[in-house]
């Protein structure tokens, strides 16, 4: 495939401009600090610009899917409560007078959580102070080495906060971004191949597919990914086909961000996440819940729900239900989410335990575990798994290295498992996907 001008390439200066033009508008409109902003708009120079114009202004930007349906696009709208709404036209706030903008965002994006295990919910910071706000973006910027160099690749949905938080600052830090439109593996890799980014940010599952393109990976510097558990082999292969370094893996979600984990420290404890981001420390409770402290400028509620806020936070500590174990030298495993807990018999099984063991097969691309309704055990142990191996022969390969109460029950090759856009396993659709 040829890459052709057609990718826009979004540059720091452009879009500043752009950025000063919706400032302007959203005064002219009467919004201000602490207004909400709705924008459903696929990935475009407009977008970017009205997300960063809103925020170096005070107005919170809330950032929703493009394809949500219509119902459930209006619930979300009412419940955040918006000063305007502008739907998947963004670039109707570039016309008109210029204003001043803020050195840094003065907020973060609002986002609703992707809802993998239940009804989502909105994630509001307000306006931060001007030294929160320098140190929110400093701490992003210092973390992945954002410099005027740099060109950023943007490979996954804008209106999830890891690719949005990549690509604002970025053309914070004096970069530029390219847009290359929805996922297309040869569309990428002639991208990658062709303009030479420096940094992106993705998922597995683009890793898995740009493995198979003849991909020039030599202009990284930084390839971070993050969203859903690596299998071990994709992730030693993406390790070996980049520069020294360049590959990292962050643990975090829409709520908060916890820790990196650099090629070297992987390679040193395989499957493990990294150890807690500068500023932040991590710890478990006695059902083996992480909770990490954050600083003050990374706090967080839940919008309009203070039960679910209240549950989150126990102090300046903040959990999203994830369980794990942290060594002494600080290192971080993560187990699965207190959701996806199977307990059959009475035992505790983590599904991601079960699919380390799985994927470790040599002809498995990658497994999902879940938990359904068993009269006999209370739940029964199912697999989907993606891979060219008999069943039989992977019930054999667990068997010999799994406990009887973790050894799935049941196991289902499938074409692919069922993922929401950031990359995440629908847990929940499984049974149904296996017709259980």
């Amino acid at each position: 495939m040829t890459v052709t001008a057609d990718v826009p390439l979004v540059t720091a200066a452009d879009s500043l401009a752009d950025q000063r033009r919706v400032a302007g508008s959203l005064a002219a409109l009467g919004l201000t600090r602490g207004d909400r902003l709705v924008v459903s708009a696929s990935a475009s120079p407009a977008l970017l610009a009205v997300v960063l114009g809103a925020l170096r202004v005070g107005v919170v930007p809330v950032v929703l899917d493009p394809a949500l349906p219509a119902a459930e696009r209006a619930d979300l709208v009412a419940d955040a409560d918006p000063a305007l709404d502008v739907g998947d036209d963004p670039a109707q706030l570039l016309g008109g007078a210029t204003a001043e903008l803020a050195p840094f965002p003065l907020a973060r994006p609002m986002h609703y959580t992707s809802g993998t295990t239940g009804r989502r919910k909105g994630v509001w910071s307000g306006v931060l102070t001007d030294d929160d706000a320098r140190a929110l973006a400093t701490e992003e910027i210092d973390l992945w080495g954002f410099v005027p160099t740099d060109r950023h690749l943007v490979l996954s949905p804008l209106h999830h906060s890891a690719p949005l938080r990549f690509a604002a600052h970025t053309l914070l830090a004096g970069g530029e971004v390219l847009l290359p439109g929805p996922f297309d593996a040869a569309r990428a890799a002639a991208v990658i191949s062709g303009l030479r980014p420096t940094t992106t940010f993705c998922v597995p599952t683009h890793l898995q597919r740009l493995l198979r393109e003849d991909v020039d990976w030599s202009s990284f510097r930084v390839l971070a990914h993050a969203g859903a558990p690596c299998p071990e082999p994709t992730k030693r292969a993406v390790v070996e086909a980049l520069p020294e370094g360049a590959v990292w893996e962050f643990y975090g979600s829409t709520e908060a961000q916890f820790t990196v984990c650099s090629a070297a420290d992987w390679l040193a404890h395989p499957g493990s996440v990294g150890r807690a981001r500068p500023g932040r420390s991590l710890e478990t409770d006695e059902r083996g819940q992480l909770w990490c402290a954050v600083p003050r400028w990374a706090r967080f509620e839940y919008w309009r729900a203070p039960e679910k806020t209240a549950a989150a936070w126990r102090g300046d500590l903040v959990t999203v239900g994830d369980l794990g174990r942290v060594d002494e030298d600080g290192t971080v495993w993560l187990d699965g989410r207190r959701e996806d807990l199977v307990i059959s018999g009475g035992v505790n099984v983590y599904p991601a335990e079960v699919e380390a063991v799985l994927d470790a097969h040599p002809a498995v691309v990658e497994s999902a575990v879940v938990g359904v309704p068993d009269d006999d055990w209370g739940q029964r142990v199912v697999a989907a798994y993606v891979g060219d191996v008999p069943a039989e022969e992977l019930r054999a390969w667990a068997r010999e290295r799994l406990a009887p109460a973790k050894r799935p029950k049941s196991l289902h090759p499938v074409g692919e498992l069922p993922r929401t856009s950031t990359g995440k396993v629908r847990r929940l659709d499984l049974p149904g996907v296996l017709g259980l």
